[in-house]
Formats: C-alpha cells, structure tokens, sequence
C-alpha cells in the first residue's frame, strides 16, 4: 500500500520542512531503504550519508545514520556539509552497498529531500527506487547491537578525482579571472580555494552556507543568477561560474554577465571534448535540450542518443554501455569515466579549462558556436495551473493534426510524444539565416505537482518569445 506522505521521485523523496518533511517521516524513509539493502543488497558493505545547507539538514542525517545502524547497517556519516556528486563518489570509492543524501537540491528554502543513490554512484534506478517504496511502513528488525556510525570527510578523495580530470595547470597559466557563486549551497568555497590553491585570480559571492538562500531560490537559472552576472562584469571576469544548492548543477554567465542557459554549456563542453579529447562512447542529450548537440555529434560522427527528461535515464545509459557524456535541460551533465553522476563542480572546473586551452572568454566560445552550428536560441515558461487545465491542454496537444495547426502562425511538421508532446515547426525566419536550428516546441505536465513547463527553441530569440506566448495561450485554453 503507497505511503500517504513519502512518495519517491527520480531518486528520491522531498517534501516542505515541518508539515511533511519531519523527523518522524525522515526516519520511516530511512527505514525503507535500510530494509531494501537486508532484501536486496549486501548489508556488509555499509550505506554512505551527507547532507547540505539546508536547514535541519544535518539533523535529519544524524537521524537516518541511527535508524540505519540500528539494523545491523554500518554508516559512514559525513561530518560536514557535502557536496552530492562528493557523496556519489564516496559511495563508489568505498564500495558502499548505497548512500543517502538529505537535500532538495535547487528547490526553495522551505524544501528538504531524501536522495537514493547506488552501489555505482549515482541517482537510484527506477526498480530500486520502486523497491524501497514497498518497504515504506513495513516493519525492519534490528539488530542485537546498532553497528557503527563512523563521521567522515568524503571530500578529499572527490577533490582530488576532479582536480586531476581537469588541467589545472593549463588554467593557472591562462592569467583569467573567474567569479564564482555557490547561491549558499553545498558548493560552497571548494571552486574558490582551489582556485586561490593553484594562483587563479577569482572573486566569490555567495559561498557563505544560507539555509534560507535570501532572496533567490538555488536554482543557477534567471533571475536567481542575476547576481552573479553582475558580479562578474563589476570585476571584469572572463566567465561566471554557478553551482545550485547540492552542487550537482551547473549554471554560468558570460564576460558580458549575460546569463548561459545550460544548453549552451553543454555544448561547449561536448565539442571540446570531441575535438581536444577524442574519447570514446556514445552522446546521450534528453527530450528538451538543444539540437545543436545533434550537429555537433554529426560532425565529429559520433553517435546521440536521445532519451526521457531527467538525468536517471544519463545514468541508465553509463551502466550499460560506453558513453562518453550525458546532459538534462536543468544544467546535469555527467561524463562517465568520473561517475554516472551530474557534477556542478567538475564542469565548472572543465569550463576553465576550455578557456584557458582556447584561449577564449565563454562569450567568445559560445559565439564561435552559433558561427559554426547555426544560431540557436531557447526559452522556457513554467505554468502554475491546475491539474485540471494541464492535463486537458495536453489531450488538445495531442489531437492536433500537422499541416493546419499552428503556433505563432508556424504550421506544424511533425509530432513527437517521448516525454511530452513536442512539435516541430515550419519557421519562416528560418529561410533569412545561414544553417537556421530547428524550431520545435515541447509541452509537458509535471506528474506531481500542477505545472506545465513549455520549451521551445529556434533560430531567433524573437520566435522564441512569440512560441512561447502562443503556447501559454494553448495551454491556458485560448
């Protein structure tokens, strides 16, 4: 029977602090997952936990590392706020049967979470996730006598894996300077003392831990990013770079403080990589994000998956075969051969470093792009309507035949449903630009909350603005 509170997402649980979000809940979550590793691990392999900024978040660690102990379950507990790609990490460097992060990454202050991640280090895969949901309630012996709960630092290790995938010499020697802001999250100083460690010029704002997060939510898009935009311009830097509350995601800004949707970092980082790296394995982009990664992948041949929204299906992809990097809309980007894991901070440090190699701002890089691939330009609008009125709009969306129909007066070419409904659109601007992006436009409804999110992108950012508009009036009925 389905818990009445606790119910799992991609790879975890969240919930409102103090309504459902309490210690009672926390603990029967807890719980849950130390009776999934008795049934379907190897409980001698120990479980790893940390916890972030948020407010009670260590608290409710201490108490998922005692309800865990108490069945028998060693607990490796981090002893300070920690980063959720540095738990992943540590949960695969030690050979943990799993690990449990308390975080509700970039979602408002009054949020917490609980993450699942695997014996692999990275997010649960669905059947573990649907597994540890059948236990949620259910009674978990204990043991004769708790096991340990020993307080480690799980970042030392995780430090070093990054700093050695990335140059760190080549950006010392590159004379740039970056501003760096961890939106009061787990992030923290890590990106800035590393920075300071090898001689790189950079300025911090926001790297005091907030469980309160003033004023932005930490999440590294518009308008919390706003500040760091400025930041970077005020002290001439040649890029900003952004991590949210757990760190697992990046955002950035340009010399220009102009804010770089994620869909621009990724593209940068993959064409570096094909052209710098040459390493192996397949692409894997979902639904929502850019088709610019399609070009690049076409011109270095190299073969893109495309997949669901949301990064468990990246992960689904590192454990069975070679991929070389897999990314989300949200700024999740991961590269196997570190960990099948987003990681806001190696891409950070990998932004750097395609810098310092090309000798190149990030608003140069991302120019040379658009010169290169076409002009491709995103938005995105978030709908807070009732489940009603989405859930009708999708059914509309559905049933609309192509040829006829149109959005901001672009007749539809063609329909694609693998998460969502998303059409591709006849865009007569195309036509007036060299190498125009497709123009398609993607509806989805959230299958938890009542949001509806529109993304679009195209070859200008003023079709952009008119398909979104035009979509929101379709959803809301017009």
């Amino acid at each position: 029977m389905p818990h009445p509170v606790i119910k799992f997402g991609t790879d975890g649980w969240r919930g409102i602090i103090a309504d459902d979000f309490t210690f009672a809940n926390v603990r029967t979550a807890a719980e849950a997952i130390a009776a999934y590793i008795h049934a379907q691990e190897d409980p001698r392999k120990g479980l790893c936990i940390a916890y972030d900024t948020r407010f009670g978040s260590r608290a409710f660690a201490h108490a998922c590392a005692e309800v865990v102990a108490a069945t028998g379950i060693r607990v490796d507990l981090a002893r300070a706020v920690t980063p959720t790609p540095a738990l992943s990490f540590g949960v695969r460097e030690r050979g943990a049967a799993g690990g449990i992060m308390i975080t509700s990454s970039h979602n408002p202050a009054q949020w917490n979470g609980v993450k699942y991640k695997g014996w692999y280090g990275g997010s649960g895969k669905p059947s573990m996730i649907a597994a540890i949901e059948t236990y949620l309630g259910q009674p978990v012996p204990r043991a004769a006598q708790p096991a340990t709960i020993a307080e480690v630092d799980f970042l030392p290790s995780y430090l070093k894996a990054i700093e050695s995938f990335a140059d760190l010499g080549l950006i010392a020697r590159s004379g740039m300077k970056f501003c760096i802001d961890s939106m009061y999250g787990a992030g923290g100083t890590i990106l800035s003392d590393i920075f300071n460690r090898i001689g790189v010029a950079n300025v911090a704002i926001r790297s005091n831990p907030d469980p309160l997060f003033p004023g932005i939510n930490p999440e590294p898009i518009e308008p919390n990013i706003r500040a760091l935009g400025e930041a970077t311009v005020a002290n001439r830097c040649q890029a900003g770079l952004c991590t949210d509350g757990d760190a697992d995601r990046i955002g950035a800004t340009d010399e220009h403080g102009n804010f770089l949707d994620p869909h621009k970092i990724y593209s940068v980082l993959l064409s570096w990589v094909l052209k710098r790296k040459g390493w192996p394995g397949a692409v894997t982009r979902a639904f929502n994000t850019t088709r610019m990664l399609d070009r690049i992948c076409k011109k270095y041949n190299r073969e893109l998956i495309e997949h669901g929204i949301g990064f468990k299906f990246v992960c689904d992809y590192m454990l069975e075969r070679e991929i070389l990097m897999g990314g989300e809309e949200s700024g999740g980007i991961g590269f196997q051969r570190h960990l099948p894991e987003r990681d806001g901070l190696l891409n950070s440090l990998l932004l750097a470093n395609v810098m310092a190699e090309e000798g190149k701002t990030l608003g140069q890089l991302v120019a040379d792009l658009q010169a290169e691939y076409g002009e491709h330009q995103y938005g995105r609008v978030d709908l807070h309507i009732p489940d009603a009125i989405k859930n009708a709009a999708i059914v509309r969306s559905r049933a609309l035949p192509a040829g006829d129909t149109t959005f901001a007066g672009m007749p539809i070419l063609r329909t694609e449903t693998l998460d969502g409904v998303k059409f591709y659109l006849d865009n007569p601007d195309a036509g007036t630009r060299p190498n125009a992006a497709e123009t398609w436009l993607l509806l989805r409804a959230s299958g938890t909350e009542p949001l509806m999110r529109i993304y679009t992108e195209s070859c200008s950012k003023e079709s952009v603005a008119k398909l979104l508009e035009s979509a929101r009036a379709f959803a809301l009925g017009g």
